[in-house]
């Protein structure tokens, strides 16, 4: 990274950050995490006793990308659905805690999605899932897409941030979209379906390696030139502005006209690669909010995503964070 790039991506986040107003839609998740130490096996099954030391509730799915925005400074809002549980009563006060604009959630008859990671020492032994991810009711998903439109006007970009939940069908996608190309609001898909029709006419979808090689259904190799050429093939096939492919530590991979970036990742220990997608494109899109062109914007992403990776569980990068680091590369 140049010294002149790193002073601009300094002076975006320390002046124009704040400015920015980003919404996430899509499906809002509570992950738990229990700490504990293991001593012996249980008598009654061949399964370790867990001590539980501490707890720990933290925003995840769509709800990490909103927490993302809000700690780099963005005026942050989230639209999803949520159950009317102690699961859902839990995630709204971090998101009130985080202030985040969370009033246009939809509450439906389904569970709130969470995930509930049992960890011993460091290491992850068990993970129990509460979700119901078939549709609800046709009456929430027209609530859901109202309350887009309702805050369509204000917002710099929107992100899709589809975890398979039941928030992003095909119908809800396509209207997003739209709306979003209506009102030339930049709209941006962290995606979760192999179907990438339903993401048709997006400004840019920011899957990882194995969700692009899923997609295309073809034994592509995470090579550079490779991935360059098919992108360019997708993005011509479903109308989008362009691509932006993460790559685990070979960085990422910007298609953008007739521009191509190859972002290397800083050599580093890597411990936890959870989030490091909702991080990706949360400043991915921020940046671009905020008027950062396209390889601006994913070097930006890229540096913080360096830091979420040798973090364990869920992590969200603060402003503060990403200043310090764009420092230290400079």
């Amino acid at each position: 990274m140049t010294e002149e790039l790193s002073a601009q991506l300094k002076n975006f986040l320390v002046e124009h950050v704040n400015q920015c107003k980003v919404l996430v839609v899509g499906d809002v998740m509570l992950d738990k995490y229990y700490f504990g130490e293991v001593t012996r096996i249980s008598p009654e099954a061949p399964v370790p006793i867990t001590h539980v030391l501490k707890t720990k509730d933290q925003l995840g799915g769509a709800a990490n990308v909103a927490h993302n925005l809000a700690l780099l400074g963005a005026d942050t809002s989230i639209i999803g659905f949520v159950g009317d549980d102690h699961h859902g009563e839990s995630l709204i006060e971090k998101l009130l805690a985080r202030g985040i604009d969370y009033f246009d959630l939809v509450h439906t008859a389904h569970p709130t999605t969470t995930k509930i990671r049992i960890i011993g020492g460091h290491q992850q032994m068990l993970r129990l899932d509460f979700e119901d991810a078939s549709p609800v009711e046709p009456d929430d998903y027209d609530q859901l897409l109202a309350n887009v439109k309702a805050n369509l006007d204000h917002a710099g970009a929107v992100i899709i941030s589809d975890y398979g939940k039941g928030v992003c069908t095909e119908h809800v996608c396509r209207k997003l979209i739209k709306m979003c190309r209506d009102r030339n609001v930049i709209a941006l898909v962290d995606p979760k379906s192999d179907q990438w029709e339903r993401y048709r006419g997006a400004s840019f979808v920011t899957p990882n390696f194995k969700e692009f090689r899923s997609m295309l259904n073809r034994p592509i190799r995470n090579v550079g030139d490779e991935i360059e050429s098919y992108a360019r093939k997708t993005i011509a096939d479903y109308d989008l502005d362009g691509l932006l492919v993460t790559r685990s530590e070979h960085g990422m991979t910007l298609v953008v006209d007739e521009r191509t970036d190859h972002i290397k990742a800083k050599a580093q220990e890597v411990f936890d690669v959870s989030g490091a997608g909702d991080t990706v494109i949360a400043v991915f899109a921020l940046a671009l909010a905020g008027g950062l062109k396209p390889f601006e914007a994913a070097y930006l992403a890229n540096v913080a995503a360096g830091i979420v990776v040798a973090k364990v569980g869920t992590y969200a990068v603060s402003r503060d964070e990403l200043l310090d680091r764009l420092e230290e590369l400079q």
